[in-house]
């Protein structure tokens, strides 16, 4: 047993990765994704690429997978029937939500519906004070009472357990869910306190209840992988990739299925930072653009910079604040609708409007031929040349020129009463700007100059739209790694098996000593310990990474701050300074300092991956210009001739001036006139801008 497969499920393909760690060999494959049941791309695709490679299934010792199983569930409301015990008085907490209008000025606002209706809410007599005191006993035949109710009467499958100040004192809540379970067995049954034990209620219980929500799901969604494997003769590990950038083992994904939101993308921005350290760039914007949306991850000294905050199923014009907000560990990193399967239209004021709406895998863009008929941004690249239509996929996947023109024909250029070429581009750089605006708004919020760091460009289809987006963003290099395509895919084999959480409880700084620190992380260790202990990893393996959430006495939010190993008390003061000084660029001087949140990274030992890994055995030795195509140029506004290079028969060294395409067989980088690259020892693609021309 020596290989290990990567699995990354898209909206339109599932990307595959397998690599033997005794030679470094990878191997890649795509696979039209199957929405109905995302299980069956996996196996077919696996099934595929073993035959392809001439490799035996018993030789996997591990599957890494990636999935959108759990946002898509959640923004097509296609969880289960979930229930919600909650604190008496707190019916409507789920309703009244931040009481904050994310648009002062728009008269049209749109919030989206929590995932337990109202009718499906009910008040169980109890109180935990903020504290940790008890209040108010819990009433234990209420809960019997209310469980039966909602079982027996709205046929709920799971049920989500949300009292006030669980975080402080988790026994009301843990008795709810033993009452539950004595009742009905086969109830899932979650507690906000093991979810989030978080102080802010509102979030708190929108993560809690969406973890019931997808359980069912995600618990039927793994059964069915596992089996399909088991018959397949699988006999290794399977893993399952979460948003904070771990690796989770299925009876973890199936307890806190709210954990795989973003679980794909995630594996895209660590595979950057990858990159970076291969190549000696610290600070990088990852760029991954695939076929049905477009991510954003910013790479700050070698690592994906993190948060404990996400917004799931925005309702109005995918604006903050419009949507469920999800207190996860995640890779921090802006998502907006924009891929190859974007729908391109002409609105009401006769406008070119490219997305968020995709037309996927079924019916996919209009050329490929699987009856959708809607023009589509791949349809804008194979009209303007810059997707050859004999050579998508290695040649596995012929698209239709002119089904292609057709669309963009139909629905683009006579609304616009311009050439389809035109048509074609005004569709391809619509979705330029619309990136390159997403990724300039988040990169201000944090205070990071991309324009003295590299892009990564990677997906199947960043290569293409990466060095226009760049220059619009003026970053001066572009770096296109082997396997673009599939790079999320590869990047999940360089994950460890991770959990990170946090608790809240308040502490003083003036007031805590060195036991005060230790007796604060101690739960939130034991948490993060035991969770990967049940995972099978030795107590050796495991190394913990602290980190605070501190603020001045008073503040409403704080700023996180890591602690290097052996931090005392006496240093929490200087780092929080700095911490706030570098988000603030000011600190107030006379103002006491408290703890908030106490927050744990628990990783087990990283995959034996960096020093073997390759992605192919080298160059193939034939002529690299495969072909000539024509393809449209921006600066005369005509088609021009193109070379088409061969990405495997290019050695390091190897220096092509734009325009020009260089493709490989899950992607195609287009690089325009005024623009060069050089493949690099790695063989890497890195593309630059001729002087002044950004």
């Amino acid at each position: 047993m020596s290989h290990r497969l990567g699995v990354d499920i898209g909206g339109t393909f599932t990307d595959f990765a397998l690599v033997d760690d005794q030679s470094g060999a990878l191997a890649v494959h795509k696979q039209l994704t199957t929405p109905a049941d995302p299980s069956q791309c996996v196996l077919a695709g696996l099934a595929a690429l073993l035959a392809r490679t001439g490799t035996d299934i018993a030789e996997l010792t591990t599957i890494a997978h990636g999935t959108t199983l759990v946002t898509n569930a959640v923004i097509e409301r296609k969880g289960a029937v979930t229930g919600m015990l909650v604190t008496e008085g707190f019916r409507d907490v789920l309703d009244i939500a931040m009481e904050r209008r994310y648009d002062l000025f728009d008269l049209r606002l749109h919030f989206a519906e929590p995932v337990v209706p109202r009718r499906l809410r009910l008040e169980i007599a109890e109180r935990v004070m903020f504290d940790g005191a008890i209040g108010a006993p819990i009433d234990e035949a209420a809960v019997g009472q209310a469980v039966t109710r909602l079982v027996e009467e709205h046929g709920i499958e799971a049920l989500a357990v949300c009292f006030l100040h669980s975080y402080a004192d988790p026994s009301h809540e843990e008795r709810a869910r033993e009452i539950a379970n004595t009742l009905y067995p086969d109830l899932r049954v979650t507690t906000s306190n093991e979810v989030l034990p978080f102080m802010r209620e509102y979030e708190r219980w929108t993560t809690t209840t969406i973890n019931a929500y997808v359980q069912p799901l995600t618990d039927r969604y793994l059964d069915h992988l596992e089996s399909g494997l088991a018959e397949m003769g699988f006999q290794g590990r399977l893993l399952v990739m979460t948003s904070s950038g771990g690796m989770a083992t299925p009876p973890l994904a199936r307890r806190f299925p709210v954990r795989l939101v973003e679980s794909g993308p995630a594996a895209g921005a660590l595979m950057a930072a990858f990159l970076g350290r291969q190549v000696g760039a610290p600070d990088l914007l990852s760029f991954d653009m695939g076929g049905t949306t477009a991510k954003g991850a910013l790479i700050r000294d070698n690592r994906a910079l993190r948060r404990y905050e996400f917004e799931i199923a925005r309702e109005h014009g995918f604006k903050q604040g419009s949507g469920l907000p999800l207190r996860i560990p995640v890779i921090d990193m802006i998502e907006i609708g924009a891929g190859g399967g974007s729908i391109a239209a002409v609105d009401d004021t006769n406008l070119l409007a490219v997305g968020p709406q995709s037309a996927g895998a079924d019916p996919g863009p209009a050329c490929y031929r699987r009856g959708g008929t809607r023009a589509t941004l791949t349809d804008a690249n194979v009209a303007l040349g810059y997707l050859v239509p004999d050579a998508f996929l290695g040649g596995e996947m012929e698209l239709d020129a002119g089904a292609a023109s057709d669309a963009l024909a139909r629905d683009v250029a006579s609304a616009l009463d311009v050439e389809v070429p035109r048509a074609a581009w005004g569709v391809h750089e619509v979705i330029n700007e619309d990136v390159a605006r997403a990724f300039r708004v988040h990169a201000s919020e944090i205070g990071f100059d991309y324009r003295r760091c590299a892009m990564v460009a990677f997906g199947g289809s960043g290569p293409a739209h990466a060095m226009r987006v760049a220059r619009k963003l003026r970053i001066p290099k572009v770096i296109f790694p082997v396997g673009a395509g599939v790079m999320s895919a590869i990047g999940l084999l360089t994950v460890p098996i991770s959990f990170a959480t946090l608790r809240s409880g308040d502490a003083r700084l003036e007031t805590l000593d060195a036991a005060g620190l230790e007796a604060g992380f101690a739960p939130v260790e034991r948490q993060a310990r035991s969770l990967l202990e049940a995972a099978g990893l030795p107590l050796d393996g495991i190394t913990l990474e602290r980190r605070l959430d501190m603020r001045f006495y008073g503040q409403g939010h704080e700023v996180e701050v890591t602690l290097p190993d052996g931090t005392s008390p006496a240093r929490l003061g200087e780092l929080f300074l700095a911490a706030y000084a570098k988000a603030f660029a000011v600190t107030p001087l006379d103002a006491g300092i408290e703890i908030v949140n106490w927050k744990i990274e628990a990783n087990g030992p990283d995959p034996d991956f960096a020093e073997r890994y390759h992605p192919f055995a080298g160059p193939s030795g034939g002529d690299p210009v495969a072909r000539r195509v024509r393809v449209f140029d921006p600066t005369s506004g005509d088609y021009v001739d193109c070379p088409v290079y061969d990405r495997y028969a290019l050695p390091a060294g190897t220096t092509i001036e734009g325009p020009a395409l260089i493709q490989e067989n899950e992607a195609t980088t287009v690089l325009g006139t005024g623009e060069r690259l050089e493949v690099d020892s790695f063989g890497n693609l890195v593309a630059t801008f001729a002087d002044g021309e950004i």
